[in-house]
């Protein structure tokens, strides 16, 4: 009985240090930011009828979205090579469609290739799908319905709704982990890596929200993101990404955060890996605000109910 309780004993040791030499290992892969951008300004975001005429994964960008994506070329070098980080990489991941592969091609102008280690078109991180060509006159009829509906779970005839792109993009968060887990990405552990992916509006929220645990009710209170403009989720001190490390407050009220979202983003700046389910009182209270604190509320509760005869 002994020898098997040293057998269990010793077996339990060498995962602990297994499991502790794991997350170390992680640790240090892991990326020091995940930017999620939006592409330049598109013929379709100037004029609705490019849909009507031009399959949406085809529609170009306009000359300013061409500016507009040198410009944000240089701002995304500015983010990622920041004074605490003379050692840095950058991995992109891209849509496929054309709008984002020319955002991305004018955003390249701003890195030297030494710095970017690689380039992947990502078909899950795609545009959601609004359902092939598009008539005009059908579609505010469509958006109308959505809007009464609920835009989250709302499916464009022959296309997605954001529940779907939300299940394609959870597929791809589980492939992106496996990549970092097992060196895919050929990153360098001494050099900060930095994930930047390149994609559209509705996408980069729902990534957000799967990746942050938002609800479909906070999710439709985000606002959507401007051509090229981007959001850095920064590895916190404690292993956890937080908007709240490159972000100010007032750029994540203007984004749409709700007060509990951005307390929950300034907690993950410092909190330790694993802890959220600790620190979820404001989720917790969407489902049980009307119940008792504590079992000792439950029993005086229970001494003043009257039983009917």
């Amino acid at each position: 009985m002994l020898k098997e309780d040293n057998f269990l004993e010793s077996s339990r040791s060498n995962k602990d240090r297994e499991r502790r030499k794991m997350q170390g290992h992680n640790r240090a892969a892991m990326p020091k930011r995940i930017i999620l951008m939006r592409h330049g300004e598109s013929q379709g975001n100037l004029d609705d009828s490019a849909y009507t005429t031009t399959p949406d994964y085809k529609i170009p960008l306009t000359q300013q979205g061409i500016a507009q994506a040198q410009l944000a070329g240089d701002r995304l070098r500015q983010v990622v090579s920041d004074t605490d980080s003379p050692n840095w990489q950058v991995y992109f991941y891209v849509s496929p469609y054309e709008r984002t592969r020319s955002t991305l091609r004018e955003i390249g102008r701003s890195f030297s290739k030494n710095r970017i280690i690689g380039v992947r078109e990502e078909c899950r991180v795609r545009e959601q799908d609004f359902g092939n060509f598009q008539v005009e006159e059908r579609m505010k009829v469509i958006k109308q319905t959505r809007e009464r509906f609920g835009r989250f779970f709302y499916r464009f005839p022959e296309g997605e709704s954001a529940a779907d792109v939300y299940d394609r993009v959870s597929s791809f968060l589980e492939s992106l982990w496996r990549d970092i887990d097992m060196q895919r990405l050929h990153q360098d552990p001494s050099n900060d890596l930095n994930l930047i992916i390149l994609s559209h509006g509705l996408t980069s929220r729902v990534f957000l929200m799967k990746w942050f645990k938002w609800t479909v009710e906070q999710f439709e209170l985000l606002n959507n993101f401007g051509n090229c403009e981007f959001r850095v989720m920064e590895l916190g001190q404690g292993g956890e990404y937080s908007l709240a490390i490159h972000h100010t407050e007032e750029e994540l009220t203007e984004w749409g955060l709700s007060p509990e979202m951005i307390a929950d983003q300034k907690w993950r700046a410092c909190a330790k890996r694993g802890d959220w389910n600790e620190k979820c009182p404001w989720y917790l209270d969407g489902f049980f605000d009307h119940f008792a604190h504590s079992d000792e509320n439950v029993d005086n509760d229970d001494d003043d109910c009257q039983i009917p005869n």
